[in-house]
């Protein structure tokens, strides 16, 4: 029976013999993962036909992907300047992935700016939905998904991401389960009521088609009480996995989630989390049988 849920790596697993994007989605397929976020995280720079490249290799060895956009996008840029620099790492991003052959493309959405949340929220869901209506009238047609963020100071709490994927069509969320735990700065988030909590919360807002098309984020995380510090690897964090990938077992969800441990642990802690999710998942059929 096919995972209903997908893992692998934010960047190339760093086990990857060579260097590109296409060795990165081999040895991918060779570990027994199934999915490859590429981190385009500081620039996009690859021409069209790399990306076909990536894109065949991707079909050829059955390997999903997700984008991570450039960290330097603000939809809330104090400067008009600012901002054109930061929609048109948003939209080379999103072109150079779906002609990459990637359906999901990440991006960290704003900061407040000491500014408070309700004056925010309009101006970047109006950002987005503008940028996201001009990647539709080019064909462009990649789920564009904020991310939920890791500190107080950042746009991108769930209730956020989940509203911009109300009000934004073609918008859903990338849940950073890592970052909803460390936000608050208090240990808080790390149960399975609460992961059941934001689970319901995306259904009852977006309705159970979202829970059929997610795409997440994983890892351990290190915070202080003004939110993310720093990943971690699993063995050295405090975040309740087991409880987290049982949840998704239990709301059935579908998709794709990314691991994002530090190395040298980022092989192993993808490998963790699908071998215990295969665990759970194999657990539940069984007892409905």
């Amino acid at each position: 029976m096919a995972d209903l849920l997908r893992f692998g790596t934010v960047g190339a697993p760093t086990t990857t013999p060579g260097a590109g994007t296409v060795a990165a989605i081999e040895h991918t397929k060779a570990l027994g993962l199934q999915h490859l976020e590429i981190a385009w995280v500081q620039s996009v720079s690859v021409t069209d036909k790399t990306c076909e490249d990536i894109r065949v290799a991707a079909e050829k060895h059955g390997i999903s992907l997700s984008i991570h956009a450039p960290y330097f996008i603000n939809l809330n840029s104090q400067t008009p300047e600012k901002m054109v620099a930061s929609d048109e790492r948003l939209l080379k991003a999103a072109r150079k992935g779906f002609l990459a052959g990637a359906r999901d493309i990440v991006f960290h959405p704003a900061s407040y700016h000491a500014q408070p949340p309700a004056d925010v929220y309009p101006r970047v869901r109006d950002q987005l939905g503008m940028l996201v209506e001009k990647l539709h009238a080019e064909g462009v047609t990649a789920m564009i998904r904020p991310e939920t963020m890791g500190k107080s100071a950042m746009f991108g709490t769930l209730e956020e991401c989940v509203q911009l994927s109300k009000d934004v069509p073609g918008v859903l969320p990338c849940i950073d389960w890592a970052h909803l735990h460390a936000r608050q700065g208090d240990g808080s988030f790390n149960s399975y009521d609460e992961f059941a909590a934001a689970l319901t919360h995306v259904r009852e807002v977006l309705g159970e088609a979202a829970l059929k098309r997610v795409h997440f984020h994983l890892s351990g995380i290190e915070y202080t009480s003004k939110g993310e510090k720093m990943h971690l690897p699993l063995n050295e964090a405090d975040l309740r996995y087991r409880d987290l990938l049982q949840a998704f077992v239990d709301f059935g969800v579908e998709g794709t989630a990314a691991v994002e441990a530090p190395d040298p642990f980022h092989v192993a802690d993808a490998l963790t989390f699908q071998a215990t999710y295969r665990r759970l998942s194999g657990a539940a059929l069984s007892s409905d049988e």
